[in-house]
């Protein structure tokens, strides 16, 4: 799922924007053919995720380190697992630590967020949006996946999204829809973000295949995912998704209200990384 031709452009980016200059610091102070192995330690619980990122940042950056994978993506990790081994020359191990433990502590902050959300929605979806790091998504989406919860497109070309600046921007919300299935391939489904109740019969008149209920508080979800279901369950009515200051605590409420998929920004933009340390050992 994250191969080689997808990870190296982006880990060999990191490399060089940490190593341009050397390492000072491992230079003078390491001998070169010392070696050393070290363990990457969870420091709180957390869902584990990116160990073929670990792995793969050591192999770029010297082919004599060897990694060990002792916990696989996906498993809940209590404080003090050791989640992955790594051994090989030890100026090669403090070289690479920083980068490592950057993309898995980012990845498994969000899994473990991912994981929250997905378990309190039991009935509904959970997905991601297109708030990712820029030049991360494909990192941040695997996380969102590893966690337990789905993805929203991947891209721009990726469906047919038409939000309030395009309803703005084409001249309402009948318009846009038209435009939209005139031009879209047959492949693409039409998703119609609405603020209002009024918003959303327009959406409804034009036959939307879904409807995004964007910051409606959770009586007018109610009211909003009733008027969708009297027009019919999917695919004959539109399926409904709810987006905009989802909370935890909110997501039992919404599930009640009957939404079929609930969109969550901060899975990717707010999740706090997980405490991962990497404890270095002599050889």
């Amino acid at each position: 799922m994250l191969s080689p031709v997808i990870l190296d452009p982006i880990l060999r980016a990191a490399l060089d924007e940490d190593l341009r200059g050397g390492d000072l610091t491992t230079e003078a102070c390491v001998a070169p053919e010392a070696t050393a192995r070290a363990e990457a330690v969870a420091r709180q619980e957390l869902v584990v995720c990116g160990g073929a990122v670990f792995a793969r940042v050591f192999e770029l950056f010297d082919p004599r380190c060897v990694v060990e994978a002792c916990l696989a993506d996906g498993v809940v990790a209590a404080a003090g697992s050791v989640v992955w081994r790594v051994r090989g020359p030890a100026q090669s191990l403090l070289m690479a630590e920083r980068v490592a433990l950057n993309f898995t502590q980012r990845m498994s902050g969000i899994a473990t967020l991912a994981r929250r959300f997905a378990l309190a929605a039991q009935g509904a979806r959970v997905t991601d949006t297109r708030k990712t790091t820029p030049g991360l998504r494909v990192l941040e989406r695997y996380a969102v996946r590893t966690g337990g919860a789905h993805n929203h497109r991947d891209n721009l070309g990726a469906a047919v999204m038409i939000k309030d600046n395009h309803i703005v921007a084409a001249g309402g919300i009948a318009l846009a829809v038209e435009r939209a299935r005139a031009r879209a391939p047959h492949t693409s489904r039409i998703e119609v973000e609405v603020k209002s109740l009024a918003e959303l019969a327009e959406a409804l008149a034009a036959r939307a295949d879904i409807v995004m209920l964007d910051n409606m508080d959770t009586p007018t979800v109610a009211e909003a995912t009733a008027r969708c279901r009297a027009v019919g369950r999917p695919p004959v009515g539109p399926l409904v998704e709810v987006s905009g200051g989802i909370t935890l605590d909110r997501i039992p409420e919404l599930v009640l209200a009957g939404v079929d998929v609930i969109s969550i920004g901060a899975l990717t933009h707010s999740a706090p990384a997980a405490d991962i340390a990497l404890d270095l050992y002599d050889a």
